[in-house]
């Protein structure tokens, strides 16, 4: 038997296919991951939707993303960039993806989720494989977009989950 895979699961297997072209460094399947909204019409379905769907200039909304301390990127130049200089400067990265939740809205969907990220830069200057590994606790909101060609990414948001020390938790709880 086979059975159509339900949106959730695209969506997850569109989410899980995002990390891992980021994981191997793969710029060309990163950049076919995300939202083209100059390439692909969009599914019959979509002919009537509401005016506030579209941008005031008529065209369909930009990509966007935002990376932990960076600013706003908009559109898919900026975007696939700032990805594309992330890669050049990453010898290693990996993501543990945990509390993952995906909800579908018609042709709109939301992750949301906590990025494990362990990552390693070039190696220093005396020489080695790899330099040091650095942790990082990140959650993400990834919004896609249903088309022709599947699920697309739309946006990318990042933020550093700040870790409390024993010092803090302690000046907040009641004495």
């Amino acid at each position: 038997m086979t059975a159509a895979r339900t949106d959730v699961e695209q969506v997850e297997l569109a989410n899980t296919a995002f990390y891992e072209a980021l994981e191997r460094g793969d710029f060309d399947e990163l950049s076919d991951l995300w939202l083209d909204t100059d390439a692909a019409p969009e599914p019959a379905d979509l002919d009537g939707r509401d005016d506030e769907d579209v941008a005031e200039d008529g065209d369909e909304p930009a990509i966007s993303c935002v990376h932990p301390g960076w600013p706003v990127l908009t559109g898919r130049g900026e975007v696939l960039r700032s990805y594309a200089l992330i890669m050049a400067n990453t010898e290693y990265i990996q993501f543990f993806l945990t509390d993952v939740h995906v909800g579908v809205a018609g042709d709109t969907a939301l992750v949301t989720c906590t990025e494990n990220i362990l990552s390693g830069g070039p190696p220093p200057e005396a020489g080695g494989e790899l330099g040091p590994l650095v942790g990082q606790l990140v959650v993400a909101t990834n919004v896609f977009r249903r088309t022709v060609d599947g699920w697309k990414l739309w946006s990318h948001h990042a933020s550093p989950v700040l870790a409390e020390t024993d010092d803090e938790e302690g000046e907040d709880s009641p004495s």
